[in-house]
């Protein structure tokens, strides 16, 4: 239930010059450059600003000599006006797009290991049903990709919610884990050791991802709990077409999930090295905006997107 005050603060407070100047304040943490961006005089600005803080009786902005920085609060509008202009235009996208004879739109976001087998079935049949809906699709981090959600750039992601913050406003639906095993080129020199242990791999070059992942922070407990020092010689890199040119071409190895690289398995291109790592990511699954009904085209693509999990993750899929 909406709350009485939040709707009369919207209805006889708010316009769209709030929410463009807030974001601008967002970018530029300026008064004069925001104002610059937002096609206003500093002057206007300020009064705007002063406005939002007045009916919202709280200070959004701390004012230093060198510019504007936002309090708590003002972090929540700026992150609230950036969804709801995403949204406005959005919409203005939708009316075109129909306009022209397109069936509606969809903005995905995904993290690796879907990105490789369940969203691009999810887009085939899609288009099978619906040809002329449009589709974009990044791949990025959980992190990330929860980031531009909230903020209305994506519509729908396929990945983990990371945070209790975001958690609030995120529905998430479980698809599956991560089982990660250990690749190496076909024909690496411990592809047929008898009884390869962990201290045989510190010496190996590594391809890791970068310092702050999950995996990277799993791996290197996983060294430490076993009393050994991190590998010495690493990549960080999370491109898969650089991960598998560099084990195509060296002795060096990965953890990855299997079925990122199923085609280079079957092939006999690559191998699963014979040790378990006992690593497991957590569940990635479908994550959208509580409270946010999707357009059409997101609409599809979520019902795409959960056809396809069950018939490949079943029994454990949505």
């Amino acid at each position: 239930m909406s709350d009485p005050r939040s709707d009369r603060f919207v209805r006889s407070h708010l316009k769209i010059r709030h929410l463009v100047l807030l974001v601008e304040l967002g970018v530029h943490g300026s008064v004069l450059h925001a104002a610059a961006a937002a096609n206003l005089t500093q002057p206007a600005a300020s009064k705007l600003l002063g406005e939002l803080e007045h009916a919202l009786g709280i200070p959004l902005f701390e004012r230093l000599p060198r510019g504007v920085v936002p309090t708590r609060y003002g972090e929540v509008m700026i992150r609230r006006a950036g969804a709801a202009l995403a949204e406005m235009d959005a919409a203005h996208q939708e009316v075109m797009e129909l306009l022209s004879g397109l069936t509606g739109r969809v903005a995905v976001g995904t993290v690796l290991t879907p990105s490789t087998s369940l969203l691009p079935e999810a887009v085939k049949l899609l288009k099978a049903r619906s040809a002329r809906v449009h589709v974009s699709i990044t791949v990025d981090t959980s992190k990330l990709l929860i980031e531009r959600l909230r903020a209305g750039s994506l519509d729908l992601v396929i990945g983990r919610i990371l945070d209790t913050e975001s958690a609030a406003e995120l529905n998430f639906e479980p698809i599956t884990d991560e089982p990660h095993s250990l690749i190496a080129r076909a024909g690496h020199p411990l592809a047929q050791h008898p009884n390869l242990q962990l201290e045989d791999l510190v010496h190996e070059g590594w391809i890791l991802p970068p310092g702050g992942s999950i995996l990277r922070d799993r791996l290197t407990a996983l060294f430490l709990s076993h009393g050994l020092d991190q590998p010495g010689e690493i990549v960080e890199t999370m491109a898969l077409p650089v991960i598998a040119n560099l084990l195509l071409d060296s002795d060096m190895v990965v953890a990855l999930p299997e079925e990122l690289i199923s085609q280079y398995l079957e092939t006999g291109l690559l191998t699963v090295l014979p040790y378990d790592l006992g690593l497991r990511m957590d569940w990635y699954g479908i994550i959208t905006r509580k409270n946010h009904k999707l357009s059409p085209g997101a609409e599809s693509m979520l019902v795409m997107l959960r056809e396809i999990a069950a018939k490949k993750y079943s029994p454990r899929a949505v």
